[in-house]
Protein backbone atom coordinates (compact mmCIF):
# COMPACT_ATOMS: atom_id res chain seq x y z
CA UNK A 1 0.00 0.00 0.00
CA UNK A 2 2.39 2.12 0.33
CA UNK A 3 3.71 1.69 -2.86
CA UNK A 4 0.84 2.69 -4.04
CA UNK A 5 0.70 6.11 -2.13
CA UNK A 6 3.89 6.74 -3.35
CA UNK A 7 3.14 5.61 -7.23
CA UNK A 8 0.19 7.81 -6.92
CA UNK A 9 2.28 10.61 -5.54
CA UNK A 10 4.79 10.32 -8.20
CA UNK A 11 2.45 9.80 -11.15
CA UNK A 12 0.94 13.44 -9.89
CA UNK A 13 3.95 15.08 -9.41
CA UNK A 14 4.72 13.80 -13.16
CA UNK A 15 1.34 15.08 -14.19
CA UNK A 16 2.24 18.33 -12.64
CA UNK A 17 5.76 18.69 -13.88
CA UNK A 18 4.12 17.78 -17.97
CA UNK A 19 1.46 20.54 -17.43
CA UNK A 20 4.14 22.89 -16.37
CA UNK A 21 6.14 21.98 -19.23
CA UNK A 22 3.19 22.74 -21.59
CA UNK A 23 2.21 25.66 -20.29
CA UNK A 24 6.01 26.68 -20.12
CA UNK A 25 6.10 25.86 -24.14
CA UNK A 26 2.86 28.39 -24.44
CA UNK A 27 4.16 31.07 -22.26
CA UNK A 28 7.39 30.83 -24.31
CA UNK A 29 5.64 31.22 -27.69
CA UNK A 30 3.40 33.99 -26.39
CA UNK A 31 6.90 35.77 -25.43
CA UNK A 32 8.87 35.02 -28.36
CA UNK A 33 5.18 36.21 -30.56
CA UNK A 34 5.46 39.46 -28.33
CA UNK A 35 8.96 40.17 -28.63
CA UNK A 36 8.25 39.79 -32.50
CA UNK A 37 5.92 42.19 -32.61
CA UNK A 38 8.09 44.51 -30.67
CA UNK A 39 10.67 43.94 -32.98
CA UNK A 40 8.76 44.86 -35.77
CA UNK A 41 6.84 47.85 -34.19
CA UNK A 42 10.94 49.00 -33.18
CA UNK A 43 11.46 48.53 -36.85
CA UNK A 44 8.72 50.49 -38.07
CA UNK A 45 9.54 53.31 -35.20
CA UNK A 46 13.14 53.43 -36.68
CA UNK A 47 11.68 54.05 -40.59
CA UNK A 48 9.50 56.70 -39.39
CA UNK A 49 11.84 58.65 -37.75
CA UNK A 50 14.05 58.30 -40.76
CA UNK A 51 11.64 59.60 -42.64
CA UNK A 52 10.95 62.32 -40.69
CA UNK A 53 14.25 63.11 -40.81
CA UNK A 54 15.15 63.46 -43.82
CA UNK A 55 11.58 65.53 -44.35
CA UNK A 56 13.03 67.88 -41.65
CA UNK A 57 16.21 67.92 -43.48
CA UNK A 58 14.25 68.87 -47.07
CA UNK A 59 12.55 71.53 -45.47
CA UNK A 60 15.34 73.04 -43.78
CA UNK A 61 16.82 72.84 -47.58
CA UNK A 62 14.24 74.33 -49.09
CA UNK A 63 13.90 76.96 -46.80
CA UNK A 64 17.53 77.67 -47.16
CA UNK A 65 17.01 77.95 -50.51
CA UNK A 66 14.22 80.27 -50.48
CA UNK A 67 16.20 82.52 -48.32
CA UNK A 68 19.00 82.73 -50.44
CA UNK A 69 16.35 83.19 -53.04
CA UNK A 70 15.01 86.27 -51.35
CA UNK A 71 18.76 87.87 -50.62
CA UNK A 72 19.43 87.86 -54.07
CA UNK A 73 16.19 89.70 -54.95
CA UNK A 74 16.64 91.66 -52.15
CA UNK A 75 20.47 92.69 -53.37
CA UNK A 76 18.79 93.23 -57.14
CA UNK A 77 16.75 95.88 -55.71
CA UNK A 78 19.35 97.41 -53.92
CA UNK A 79 21.16 97.59 -57.14
CA UNK A 80 18.32 99.23 -58.91
CA UNK A 81 17.41 101.52 -56.61
CA UNK A 82 21.45 102.58 -56.25
CA UNK A 83 21.54 103.07 -59.95
CA UNK A 84 18.61 104.72 -59.75
CA UNK A 85 19.80 107.16 -57.31
CA UNK A 86 22.82 107.36 -59.49
CA UNK A 87 21.07 108.63 -62.05
CA UNK A 88 18.89 110.86 -60.43
CA UNK A 89 20.73 113.88 -59.04
CA UNK A 90 20.90 114.67 -55.36
CA UNK A 91 22.30 117.82 -54.26
CA UNK A 92 25.25 116.64 -51.67
CA UNK A 93 26.71 118.47 -48.67
CA UNK A 94 29.82 120.20 -50.74
CA UNK A 95 28.57 119.78 -54.22
CA UNK A 96 26.54 121.19 -56.84
CA UNK A 97 24.80 120.83 -59.63
CA UNK A 98 24.09 121.77 -62.99
CA UNK A 99 21.24 122.40 -64.98
CA UNK A 100 19.87 123.55 -68.01
CA UNK A 101 16.89 123.76 -69.72
CA UNK A 102 15.41 125.24 -72.41
CA UNK A 103 12.32 127.59 -72.78
CA UNK A 104 10.35 128.49 -75.81
CA UNK A 105 8.36 131.77 -76.76
CA UNK A 106 6.24 132.58 -80.23
CA UNK A 107 5.88 136.32 -81.17
CA UNK A 108 2.34 137.97 -81.33
CA UNK A 109 0.93 138.75 -84.44
CA UNK A 110 -0.13 142.02 -83.49
CA UNK A 111 3.18 143.61 -83.42
CA UNK A 112 4.29 147.10 -84.87
CA UNK A 113 7.67 145.49 -85.52
CA UNK A 114 9.57 142.49 -86.20
CA UNK A 115 11.93 143.54 -83.18
CA UNK A 116 8.87 143.82 -81.12
CA UNK A 117 8.38 140.49 -82.10
CA UNK A 118 11.49 139.19 -81.32
CA UNK A 119 11.18 141.01 -77.80
CA UNK A 120 8.19 139.75 -76.86
CA UNK A 121 9.04 136.28 -77.98
CA UNK A 122 12.53 136.50 -76.13
CA UNK A 123 10.94 137.51 -72.69
CA UNK A 124 7.70 134.76 -73.31
CA UNK A 125 10.90 132.11 -73.80
CA UNK A 126 12.81 133.29 -70.51
CA UNK A 127 10.19 133.05 -68.53
CA UNK A 128 8.96 129.92 -69.77
CA UNK A 129 12.95 128.52 -69.10
CA UNK A 130 12.72 130.09 -65.22
CA UNK A 131 9.33 127.82 -65.39
CA UNK A 132 11.17 124.60 -66.40
CA UNK A 133 14.14 125.51 -63.67
CA UNK A 134 11.55 125.84 -61.05
CA UNK A 135 10.19 122.78 -61.57
CA UNK A 136 13.44 120.66 -61.96
CA UNK A 137 14.44 122.43 -58.39
CA UNK A 138 11.43 122.47 -56.27
CA UNK A 139 8.64 120.30 -58.09
CA UNK A 140 5.24 121.34 -59.71
CA UNK A 141 2.63 121.35 -57.51
CA UNK A 142 -0.88 119.79 -59.58
CA UNK A 143 -4.22 119.92 -58.41
CA UNK A 144 -7.68 118.14 -60.24
CA UNK A 145 -10.51 118.09 -59.49
CA UNK A 146 -12.99 116.42 -62.09
CA UNK A 147 -17.34 116.50 -61.77
CA UNK A 148 -19.25 113.66 -63.06
CA UNK A 149 -22.79 113.76 -63.48
CA UNK A 150 -25.13 110.87 -64.58
CA UNK A 151 -21.95 108.79 -64.86
CA UNK A 152 -20.53 111.22 -67.66
CA UNK A 153 -18.14 113.41 -66.91
CA UNK A 154 -18.99 117.19 -67.03
CA UNK A 155 -16.32 119.13 -66.18
CA UNK A 156 -12.48 118.06 -65.50
CA UNK A 157 -9.92 121.05 -64.11
CA UNK A 158 -6.21 120.35 -64.29
CA UNK A 159 -4.14 123.28 -62.47
CA UNK A 160 -0.48 123.56 -62.08
CA UNK A 161 1.92 125.56 -60.33
CA UNK A 162 5.41 126.05 -59.05
CA UNK A 163 6.28 128.51 -56.83
CA UNK A 164 10.32 129.09 -56.25
CA UNK A 165 13.02 131.74 -56.11
CA UNK A 166 15.24 131.06 -59.38
CA UNK A 167 18.53 133.01 -58.61
CA UNK A 168 21.56 133.33 -60.98
CA UNK A 169 20.88 131.63 -64.21
CA UNK A 170 22.21 132.27 -67.05
CA UNK A 171 21.04 132.62 -71.19
CA UNK A 172 23.18 130.40 -72.93
CA UNK A 173 21.95 130.63 -76.16
CA UNK A 174 18.71 132.21 -77.86
CA UNK A 175 17.63 131.41 -81.14
CA UNK A 176 14.74 133.26 -83.53
CA UNK A 177 13.12 131.32 -86.24
CA UNK A 178 9.77 131.80 -87.92
CA UNK A 179 8.38 133.56 -84.85
CA UNK A 180 9.42 130.81 -82.57
CA UNK A 181 11.96 132.11 -79.90
CA UNK A 182 13.85 129.48 -77.81
CA UNK A 183 16.39 130.15 -75.34
CA UNK A 184 18.34 127.60 -73.31
CA UNK A 185 19.40 128.33 -69.95
CA UNK A 186 21.20 126.68 -67.13
CA UNK A 187 21.53 127.15 -63.45
CA UNK A 188 24.52 125.96 -61.31
CA UNK A 189 23.09 125.50 -57.99
CA UNK A 190 25.09 124.09 -54.72
CA UNK A 191 23.94 122.78 -51.45
CA UNK A 192 25.04 125.93 -49.23
CA UNK A 193 21.86 127.75 -51.42
CA UNK A 194 19.61 125.54 -49.52
CA UNK A 195 21.30 125.06 -46.08
CA UNK A 196 19.37 128.12 -44.50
Amino acid sequence: MRYSILLALLLSVSSLFGADKASNATVVEQTNAELAAVRVAATQAREEATLATIQATKAKEDSKRAINELAQVKAQREEELASMAAQEQVLKENRSIHISVVGQGVAPMNTSSPAQAYALAKRAAIADAYRAIAEKVKGVRVDGQDTVKNMMMQKSTIRTYVQAMVKNANIVETTFKEGLCEVEMEIVISHSDFAQ
